[in-house]
């Protein structure tokens, strides 16, 4: 009901403005305007003309956004709407001289009939076209600027909703590797499965801790590397001689969280670890990047690998950095590196936000290039059917020259056009447009997903 009260109000507040116009062209034509009973008259009968054909196109459009929502847009749908739009206005015009006509002046049905003629509709239904056109560029430019706003708001969600599923893969899986580590020390030592348990859930804090963080230091992954390698000791003792720095050579230094732990994992888990063959992992930095290397002798029968360590690993980094992590296995060593993101990452990120500024500056060149199409093909219609207008009115009743409401109407409409296509600054210019997107945006950020 509210609703229905707004458009009520638009449709008045619309028929007030075609009233005013057209007095000023009867003006300027050399029509003398009395405020006498006729024009009291003449003011109420195009309010009725307004409010109806106004509610029709509103009631088509209303439907057409429901039933095809942004595919309202689309060359066959507009061609529909164009239809609807028409008839329904030939309709609502037939109706309303058919009641000021028979029903208020009492004029029988077959005289009524026999004087219709289709100058009769050219004008309120060239206003009507007029008018609902000026409404479907305001829809779909709205449309435009929503659909912007989804657009970057999934492309921002998606990433981070990636990023957080890679992190929270972490939980489980490291916590069902643990137990199944508890579980073959309870059989093979059961005194140390006491101990281990309480240091898992010193190992397990960290991992809850790191949960929520995209990069720690390298410092901080050692030293729970160190605290993770305790407790595979437990397990394997002598089988296994780590080798790890006390520190990293630059403090600054960062990788993602359980990178570590999860190679360390995939070493013990890939590999025979025995005291007869026992398993040699060495962590150190070389070249910007900490390396993890084990000697290589490869289980022959293993479980069906889930595919979480290295893949895991490899997938996070690539939404952070374009430094890739490096595999290599020369038959007798394993070696994998991770990129320690340092102070250096600037520079990599200085020039990743030039080549994003260079993508925005086409994508916003090939923005300005359709824009400008648009209002060339805008401009040459104007140019081809407002002369088809004056004739067809020259025609037809050239005492009045209704030819008048088309042009102003939408000469405004592409003079508007042209302003912001050609105009950077100001309101509606391309700038304020590009601000309005940013500021959507930023609020958007705010706001919880549905």
């Amino acid at each position: 009901m509210l609703e229905f009260f707004k458009d009520l109000g638009k449709a008045f507040t619309i028929g007030v403005i075609i009233f005013l116009i057209r007095g000023v062209i009867m003006y300027l034509n050399g029509f003398e305007i009395e405020m006498d009973e006729n024009f009291y008259l003449d003011f109420a009968y195009n309010q009725m003309y307004a409010v109806v054909l106004y509610m029709a196109n509103a009631h088509v459009l209303s439907y057409l956004l429901r039933r095809y929502k942004n595919r309202v847009f689309e060359i066959r749908n507009l061609l529909l709407a164009a239809s609807l739009s028409v008839l329904i206005s030939i309709a609502a015009i037939f109706l309303m001289r058919f009641f000021i006509k028979v029903i208020i002046y009492d004029i029988p049905l077959s005289e009524f009939m026999a004087t219709e003629k289709l100058m009769h509709y050219w004008f309120s239904l060239t206003i009507s076209i007029t008018v609902t056109t000026a409404f479907y560029i305001f829809y779909y430019y709205r449309s435009k600027q929503e659909n912007k706003v989804k657009e970057q708001k999934v492309i921002a969600g998606t990433a981070s909703a990636k990023f957080d599923a890679l992190k929270n893969q972490l939980d489980p899986h490291f916590l069902f590797n643990s137990l199944n580590v508890l579980t073959s020390l309870i059989d093979e030592h059961p005194e140390n499965a006491q101990r281990f348990t309480t240091s898992l859930s010193k190992v397990y804090r960290y991992v809850l801790e790191q949960k929520n963080k995209d990069l720690v230091t390298v410092d901080e992954e050692l030293n729970f590397a160190k605290t993770y390698m305790s407790l595979l000791k437990m397990r394997f003792e002598d089988s296994i001689v780590f080798e790890i720095p006390e520190h990293s050579k630059d403090p600054e230094s960062k990788v993602v969280p359980l990178s570590l732990q999860l190679l360390l994992e995939n070493a013990v888990k890939h590999n025979i670890v025995t005291s007869s063959k026992p398993l040699y992992i060495k962590i150190y930095e070389q070249n910007g990047t900490l390396v993890v290397e084990n000697n290589l002798q490869v289980k022959q029968v293993i479980k069906k690998s889930s595919g979480v360590g290295l893949s895991n690993i490899r997938q996070r980094y690539q939404l952070l950095t374009k430094k890739q992590v490096s595999i290599k296995e020369d038959g007798t060593h394993f070696k994998v590196a991770i990129p320690m993101l340092t102070k250096q990452i600037k520079v990599m990120r200085q020039q990743q936000q030039q080549e994003k500024e260079f993508d925005d500056s086409y994508i916003r060149a090939r923005k300005h290039v359709e824009e400008l199409k648009g209002f060339y093909y805008n401009l040459i219609s104007y140019c081809l059917v407002i002369p088809f207008l004056i004739f067809i009115n020259y025609r037809t009743y050239w005492e009045f020259k209704w030819f008048w409401f088309s042009a102003i109407g939408w000469g405004v409409g592409l003079a508007f056009h042209a302003y912001k296509v050609f105009v950077n600054d100001g309101v509606l210019g391309s700038d304020w447009e590009r601000r309005k997107i940013q500021k959507f945006m930023d609020e958007e950020k705010g706001k919880p997903w549905d």
